[in-house]
């Protein structure tokens, strides 16, 4: 039995926990990269996964390195494919990977002029990290100069907006791949769908995503060729010519379109919430995956899928992805599979501790039958605010 220390305490988190149950598992909710690497030492950890990209980025995986323990994900330099829009792009561009065009500013006004070469709809990326909320899509020229403004003077995320990206905006399905990788081979598991936005129908402003299906029905065998052969190859074509080593996980960002299947992102770590849908669905010792990944012996055939649909749901409070008050009791879990994802227990009782509370997740033959499971349930649990999509899996189904 291996032991393995989890950074973090969300629904991504601990869906890792419940795919790696048959192991010891520690957990810590620091922050500080020093305490993690103690907490990783003292755990005599054989293994240690960070779910946050904030972490990897500052170059918690090149720590762990030095002190001579094993951290699945990647070095500050292959992170910067998370953390830098603007370096992602780059580098997409400079290896062939099939993206939409754009063009990166650290000048507001020399932004806004920039808006001339775009038709509209237009996307407005933060480069840096913003919890998955600094992508703005833009109907109006009076909107995307707004974003822009808003991104780099007003600074609404911070530094990640020292720089924007202007983006062709796609139209299409999107898909999240994730893939254990290192710089021998890319190995993805399995397709899925995130629902960003807070609104039925993709409405509102983005959110760190409100449910997600898997597998992807508009991942088709032809959009993996595609995806394959434009994406993935000359991704991992790149990252041996930058000398990029590291063993984690890559989730792709795609966009299927009428035109091909393009990249919209890349991170660097698992996704949440698809890491609550694909994990139900690899078979086998997730843990010896891993080890495999890491140890460079990792072969397509080594992954094994089960063949069903499983589905995450997510109840926030009220306000996400503004502002949103915590410690609401949480009632009617009693028989709901769940995860944790913003809560905190105290007492023999469960308080609403975040903006995205709770992950309703299911696994079924059918992806009818899965939904169907998730929204009884979201019936069931009750909490002041409750907040959640009707339609996630509805375009699938």
């Amino acid at each position: 039995m291996a032991k393995i220390l989890i950074v973090g305490n969300g629904g991504r988190e601990n869906a890792i926990k419940r795919a790696l149950g048959a192991h010891e598992i520690a957990q810590t909710t620091s922050s500080n990269m020093q305490e993690i690497l103690r907490a990783a030492q003292e755990f005599a950890a054989d293994l240690t996964i960070v779910g946050s990209e904030d972490l990897l980025v500052a170059g918690i995986g090149d720590l762990f390195s030095q002190a001579g323990m094993k951290l699945f994900g990647p070095g500050k330099a292959a992170a910067r494919l998370e953390g830098s829009k603007a370096y992602a792009k780059d580098f997409m561009r400079k290896y062939g990977v099939k993206t939409a065009r754009y063009e990166t500013f650290t000048d507001p006004q020399a932004a806004i002029a920039g808006l001339a070469d775009f038709n509209l709809p237009v996307v407005v990326k933060a480069s840096g990290l913003a919890a998955g909320k600094g992508v703005i899509i833009c109907q109006t020229t009076e909107e995307a100069q707004e974003a822009i403004l808003e991104i780099m003077v007003e600074q609404r995320f911070g530094q990640a907006g020292q720089k924007v990206v202007l983006e062709e905006f796609l139209v299409g399905k999107e898909a999240s791949i994730l893939s254990l990788a290192n710089e021998k081979g890319i190995f993805p598991l399995v397709s899925a769908k995130d629902h960003k936005k807070i609104g039925e129908g993709e409405t509102g402003p983005n959110t760190g995503g409100m449910g997600t299906f898997a597998p992807n029905p508009f991942f088709t065998a032809q959009r993996q060729a595609e995806f394959e052969r434009d994406i993935l190859a000359p991704t991992l074509k790149g990252i041996q010519a930058e000398g990029l080593e590291f063993a984690g996980c890559i989730f792709f960002g795609l966009m299927l379109t009428d035109n091909g299947t393009y990249l919209l992102e890349y991170n660097m770590r698992f996704g949440d919430p698809e890491t609550q849908v694909v994990l139900p669905l690899v078979e086998g010792d997730f843990y010896q995956l891993l080890v495999a990944c890491m140890e460079r012996r990792l072969e397509p055939a080594g992954i094994k899928i089960r063949d069903q649909k499983s589905i995450c749901l997510v109840l926030a409070s009220g306000g996400y992805p503004g502002s949103y008050e915590k410690g609401k009791e949480i009632t009617g879990l009693e028989g709901v599979d769940y995860l944790d994802a913003g809560v905190r227990h105290e007492n023999g009782k469960v308080y609403t501790n975040g903006g995205r509370v709770l992950n309703l997740v299911a696994r079924a033959d059918t992806l009818e039958a899965a939904r169907q499971v998730v929204y009884e349930n979201a019936q069931k649990v009750d909490f002041a605010g409750k907040t959640y999509r009707k339609d996630i899996g509805a375009d699938a189904v």
